[in-house]
């Protein structure tokens, strides 16, 4: 067998840090590591690229190796590609295990797939047309590979197999999967009042979903007290195939309202019961938001209108309509003033009962995204698809800092629950910026310079939320990664690998539980513990 040398490998990676343009850092790897000397190597002779051709070898060979048949005889009729992760974390035996346990579970899954392809066909000879809707959830619990003991996958007796839910660090029966959902969750929400949270979805279905505190339960299903079903096409047939875009508790729980791509509002109860139904928008709903008070819903939508309804007598009571282009977000100062965001770059500070606006903000060249008003409500933040996020005065017309550190568009923001009128009063505000350039960053909001940049994901960043405390950020990504930072040092404490992208992620009041919804039809909570 030939060896490859510590001076051979040193080589490689100094050319491919060259080819890669990290000059600086290969003349300094160069330096340390005596390459001239050492290598005894002819530059012409190593092709372009050596070091990746040599690693990808490597990964074919492992691939090779981890599909051959339990006792080494063949490669396996069904090639599994293995994911760099894995070859990352497991030897050989370990990659053959998971390949073999994944082969099976796809096995009883065709199975399973045609004896219910076997049982419509059946349905379809007894008598057409007659169309069984079969409301019962799935819960899984999701056993999976745990990345920091290397445990063997295995199935749960109470309970389906997730092989795409892996994670770090984190204890099997620490992590919950809601299934039930048929679409991409779009929306997810604890409520203010116990361990309540809301889902929606591209289904036409919100879900409340109400989970019992036995974190040492082994059944997803033990600890899955109720679930509610809140069904979104009665009132127009064209929701049917639509979806929940967006939803809000109130200031106690007791009520939920959901906003869908049809257009209409609805208000519900804890319970599951609908309590209203508001019709005014043409067009889907982005943002809903309550008010502090409770009494009133603020809307906005498509039709580039705002809307505030009176929940007690379910009647509008102002619609706005100062913007030439989508409304994508809104957000409560008091409980007679909000602010709007559009896709026309301007934003509107508006209150109930006035004409016109209390103050009109320019200053972004692109759509603005989210607008958030600080904890003190002194202060208003916004982002834009122009790759800022700028902090707004009532009484001023420029933006008080204009952060442009990111590449990309910045998809959302959200303010740390720190500083003045929060119960960390102690701790320095700051604001979190998510961008599809892959990075989250972290502003000093009283210094306006950059705090920290969080660089953990490999694609787009959609969702973000700090802890109540303020010492965590959860964030959410392309990349199906949910990751936890520190916000005192930048670094990962913990990492979800999700189903799919991740959409929506927030944190429950006590802060020791995360609820992330995924593009996959999946809603998970993760309990966090440090």
């Amino acid at each position: 067998m030939t060896n490859l040398t510590a001076s051979e490998l040193n080589y490689m990676v100094f050319r491919y840090l060259q080819e890669s343009g990290f000059l600086h850092t290969a003349f300094n790897f160069g330096h340390e590591a005596d390459i001239q000397r050492e290598a005894n190597i002819d530059p012409t002779s190593v092709p372009p690229g050596a070091l990746v051709t040599f690693v990808q070898s490597g990964i074919q060979y492992l691939e090779m190796k981890a599909n051959l048949k339990i006792d080494d005889s063949d490669i396996a009729d069904d090639f599994v590609f293995v994911k760099p992760f894995d070859l990352l974390n497991m030897n050989v035996e370990e990659l053959k295990q998971n390949i073999e346990k994944n082969r099976v579970l796809q096995a009883a899954m065709n199975l399973q797939s045609l004896r219910k392809g076997k049982e419509r066909e059946d349905s379809e000879i007894v008598g057409k047309g007659k169309e069984k809707i079969d409301d019962d959830v799935n819960y899984k619990l999701n056993e999976s590979v745990a990345f920091g003991g290397l445990e063997p996958m295995h199935f749960a007796p109470s309970s389906t197999l997730q092989p795409w839910v892996r994670y770090r660090g984190v204890r099997s029966r620490d992590v919950l999967a809601l299934e039930g959902h048929s679409a991409e969750v779009f929306a997810c929400a604890w409520s203010p009042a116990g361990l309540v949270l809301a889902s929606g979805s591209g289904d036409s279905t919100a879900r409340i979903w109400r989970i019992s505190d036995r974190s040492n339960s082994t059944s997803a299903i033990n600890r899955l007290a109720s679930m509610h079903v809140l069904r979104h096409f009665e009132a127009r047939s064209k929701e049917k195939r639509k979806g929940v875009l967006t939803l809000d508790w109130n200031f106690d729980g007791t009520l939920l309202a959901t906003g869908s791509h049809a257009g209409v509002t609805r208000i519900w109860h804890a319970s599951g019961e609908m309590k209203s139904i508001l019709m005014k928008h043409d067009g889907p709903i982005f943002s809903v938001k309550w008010n502090k008070k409770g009494d009133c819903v603020l809307t906005g939508g498509f039709d580039r209108s705002g809307v505030v309804w009176d929940i007690n007598t379910n009647k509008l009571i102002q619609q706005f309509d100062f913007h030439s282009g989508s409304i994508l977000d809104v957000d409560w100062r008091t409980n007679r003033t909000f602010a709007t965001g559009s896709t026309d770059t301007l934003i509107y500070v508006c209150k109930i009962g006035e004409s016109q606006p209390v103050k009109r903000i320019s200053g972004h060249k692109d759509q603005v995204n989210c607008v958030k008003w600080d904890p003190s409500c002194m202060l208003l933040a916004s982002c834009s698809d122009d790759t800022t996020a700028k902090i707004w005065r009532m009484e001023q017309h420029m933006p008080v800092h204009d952060f442009k550190d990111h590449d990309k568009e910045v998809y959302t923001i959200t303010w740390s629950p720190t500083g003045p009128a929060t119960n960390n009063p102690n701790k320095k505000l700051l604001l979190a910026s998510a961008s599809l350039d892959s990075t989250v960053k972290l502003w000093d909001v009283s210094s306006g310079g950059l705090f920290g940049s969080l660089n953990g994901h490999r694609d787009a960043v959609y969702c973000l939320a700090f802890s109540p405390n303020g010492e965590y950020l959860a964030t959410g990504s392309e990349d199906r990664l949910m990751n936890i930072w520190s916000v005192k040092d930048g670094m990962i404490v913990k990492t979800y690998f999700c189903k799919g992208s991740v959409s929506q992620v927030c944190w429950n009041k006590e802060g020791n539980k995360i609820a992330y919804g995924t593009r996959k039809n999946s809603v998970c909570i993760s309990d966090f513990r440090m």
